[in-house]
């Protein structure tokens, strides 16, 4: 795939400027870590070359310093609020992060329930905390919290929670999703430090906006897309201009609150570091772009997936076609329509052509390659197949996979497991290559050729089954599908 950022120099800039903050308040920096750390799929999709752990990977640069501390809301947890690209609860994404973190070296020193007020299901995450041996810190709700200061940073607000332990200069706190409470987390600390007489301060991390792009600039709208269920924009850092005479990017909500932060570090600290939300920020991704019209070009297709996503989250559930209409004014802002995609307009003319549902998916030459749904293959298996024999150079007309490979598993599903379509989703597709593969050359040749599949782009002519869209997500494909079901029923299971 075409790459429009450099990874290696990021990884470099990132790390010196972090060391940089720690210095700036005498050696312990509390960083508030926000989007998602490992995962971070969207950062890769627009920044083409941006690797999803890369976050990662340069805090594992810094290793030696850094502890880590995670927040997450008690209310979510009493509501099992879940994480939609994982499909997991938060309480269950804190622990698959502490194993993740431990795993590669790094020291936790804690999880801290924020907003806690003896919520039942967050008292049993807490006594689960106990018995894994993790740390657990409580923080209350504060009454009149952000904007009574006076009682904020006081014995009866932050004062009230507990403090954690940290002897590392980097204290990272990050979180399973937003509204976790990372910010309120590391200024509580920031007030417990200061009142031991421990010098610290506090910076913020976040990849977007990208505070030194246009505000226009399809990588930030690309962003505004991502976060169309927040109703927020991107606008100018006004108190940044004023104080600097610089014209930065910032989210509204953080240019909203920073009056407000700004007192209540001023309230903690003497006096405020930051004059500017943008100030508080140690960001560097902006600097590693190296093909800005290659950055520009995925992201305007990324702002076109997250339409369909949301048009196609409409017709699954029937809620949320404000977040569509709101988006079709974010394409516009970008330039671009739902038939930016050559791949839509490749998939809706092979079933035009066909009868047939069908799917297009775009190699990383530029070439589009087609699959419809067959006697033995639906739309998305068919379709993975013929990337694979492309990929891989297989004649397309070539039936790689043996029919005493796909038989058994057909007659599996119909006879056994109550299913009424005997053709092969995508994951059953694999495993009958993967038997095929002990035998035939050319089957384990055309396995092989999966990774090269990554980062590609697939578009469907109709929803396809969550099975499906899993293992193109598994796979590293970036699937699309157009609003509507193969057949007309009330349930779609």
């Amino acid at each position: 795939m075409r790459v429009g950022f450099d990874n290696e120099k990021y990884l470099e800039l990132q790390a010196a400027r972090i060391k940089e903050r720690i210095a700036q308040f005498g050696g312990k920096l509390y960083l508030e870590f926000g989007g998602k750390l490992l995962d971070d799929y969207h950062a890769s999709r627009v920044l083409p070359g941006f690797a999803p752990d890369t976050k990662f990977r340069m805090l594992e640069n810094l290793v030696d310093e850094v502890e880590v501390i995670f927040a997450i809301n008690a209310g979510d947890i009493e509501k099992s609020k879940a994480r939609g690209d994982l499909g997991i609860t938060y309480d269950e994404d804190v622990l698959r992060l502490a194993d993740i973190f431990r795993a590669n070296g790094f020291a936790i020193a804690g999880v801290v329930l924020t907003q806690y007020a003896s919520q039942p299901a967050a008292d049993a995450f807490r006594a689960r905390l106990e018995m894994l041996e993790i740390p657990c810190s409580i923080h209350y709700p504060i009454e009149g919290y952000p904007h009574d200061i006076d009682l904020i940073v006081s014995e009866e607000g932050y004062g009230r929670n507990e403090f954690v332990e940290t002897t590392r200069p980097l204290v990272v706190v990050t979180a399973p999703g937003p509204g976790s409470g990372k910010l309120a987390t590391c200024l509580s600390q920031l007030y417990h430090e200061h009142r031991r007489g421990t010098a610290a301060g506090y910076a913020k991390f976040e990849t977007f906006p990208v505070w030194n792009l246009p505000l226009t600039h399809p990588v930030n709208i690309a962003y505004e897309s991502a976060t169309v269920d927040l109703d927020d924009a991107n606008i100018i850092d006004s108190f940044h201009l004023e104080a600097h005479g610089e014209t930065t990017v910032n989210y509204n909500r953080d240019v909203e609150a920073f009056p407000v932060v700004k007192a209540l570090m001023e309230k903690i600290l003497g006096k405020s570091p930051y004059q500017s939300p943008t100030d508080m920020g140690v960001n560097m991704v902006g600097f590693a772009i190296s093909d800005d019209e290659v950055c520009r070009e995925a992201s305007r297709a990324e702002i076109v997936r997250r339409y369909f996503s949301a048009a196609t989250a409409v017709k699954r559930t029937g809620a949320g076609q404000e977040q569509v209409s709101r988006l079709k004014v974010i394409m516009q802002k970008a330039g671009v329509d739902k038939d930016f995609l050559p791949t839509r307009r490749s998939a809706l003319a092979r079933e035009a052509a066909t009868g047939y549902p069908a799917g297009a998916l775009m190699l990383s030459d530029g070439t589009v390659v087609t699959g419809k749904t067959s006697e033995r293959l639906g739309a998305a298996s068919s379709l993975l197949m013929n990337a694979l024999k492309a990929v891989t150079g297989v004649d397309p007309e070539l039936e790689v996979i043996s029919n005493s490979a796909i038989e058994p598993i057909s007659r599996l599903k119909i006879a056994h497991l109550g299913s009424r379509n005997h053709r092969l989703h995508s994951d059953e597709t694999l495993i009958a290559l993967s038997i095929t593969s002990s035998a035939s050359t050319t089957a384990a040749r055309v396995i092989d050729g999966l990774p090269l599949l990554r980062g590609c782009d697939a578009f469907f002519s109709v929803i396809i089954s969550d099975t499906d869209e899993q293992i193109y997500r598994k796979l590293g494909i970036n699937v699309c599908c157009e609003p509507k079901y193969e057949r007309h029923s009330y349930y779609h299971g």
